[in-house]
């Protein structure tokens, strides 16, 4: 569960009581509850947290795939930000599940194509960091289904210890179709947010209708209907949608938000859950 970002709240300032969020959210055994961090500060904070009793217990390290948008989104050069990156594994002391996170892993808003080799080489930083579970972010959305299979496929060939993560935002309708294609490359960890809710810092301009990642009602219900098992309890997340929507009081991007689950699908849980 992504449960905050330690961001500098003079730049993002909704994460400004990331502490007190996490201080009052419910816990349940064997969830990890992650909050960002970019720099060693963050982590610092995020310990601070953790002996007050109610840290997160994982954190994601940041870094670009690119020059130009690791100097806008960092205000690093991609060198210092792996030098910050080192330092912030090595304070984390392993109290924490990382995740590693490549932002335009499939195309940079500055600076256009990402060269995946690399990005293939950034995964092996973070692997010989400890770092066991890394995400490709389509910051921009700008992949396609070849890039996202081609550049899966090498990754858990390469690294199969490794945990691939699916990152897309859906700018431009192409997520769900490049998660597929992820799937069927073999991943199976995705970002989802309900409604499609999200984005990117006010004060990271990366150009008008950027949005938030895949809604998670809508690719849930895509798997369901290809007979994947998710584990998900689908009326509870049609519950969890509703109360996201009434919680921020606007009409979220959700396809089944609006029209509910694939009757089939429900139809064929309702029949499973008699029997």
């Amino acid at each position: 569960m992504e449960a905050t970002s330690y961001s500098n709240p003079t730049v993002v300032p909704q994460f400004a009581d990331a502490s007190a969020v996490l201080e009052a959210l419910p816990r349940i055994d064997g969830v990890y509850y992650k909050a960002t961090c970019a720099n060693v500060r963050a982590v610092e904070r995020a310990l601070t947290d953790l002996d007050a009793g109610f840290g997160a217990n994982e954190i994601s390290l940041l870094v670009s795939a690119s020059e130009a948008h690791s100097l806008r989104n960092l205000k690093q050069s991609r060198a210092d930000q792996w030098t910050r990156i080192e330092a912030m594994a090595t304070a984390a002391r392993g109290r924490f599940r990382m995740i590693g996170t490549i932002s335009v892993a499939f195309g940079c808003p500055f600076e256009g194509e990402i060269d995946e080799a690399s990005v293939l080489a950034d995964v092996e930083r973070f692997a010989t960091l400890g770092v066991r579970h890394v995400t490709l972010g389509d910051t921009i959305g700008v992949a396609t289904q070849a890039a996202t299979q081609r550049l899966f496929r090498e990754m858990l060939r390469v690294f199969p210890d490794v945990h691939a993560i699916a990152h897309f935002h859906d700018t431009r309708g192409t997520g769900i179709v490049n998660y597929l294609a992820a799937f069927e490359a073999g991943v199976r960890h995705y970002d989802v947010a309900f409604g499609g809710v999200g984005g990117h810092p006010a004060k990271v301009k990366y150009g008008g209708g950027v949005t938030g990642n895949v809604c998670t009602e809508d690719f849930v219900n895509v798997l369901e209907t290809m007979g994947v098992d998710t584990g998900i309890d689908l009326a509870a997340m049609m519950e969890a949608s509703g109360a996201c929507e009434n919680a921020l009081g606007r009409t979220l991007a959700s396809r089944v938000a609006r029209t509910g689950l694939n009757p089939l699908l429900t139809r064929s849980v309702a029949q499973a859950s008699a029997t």
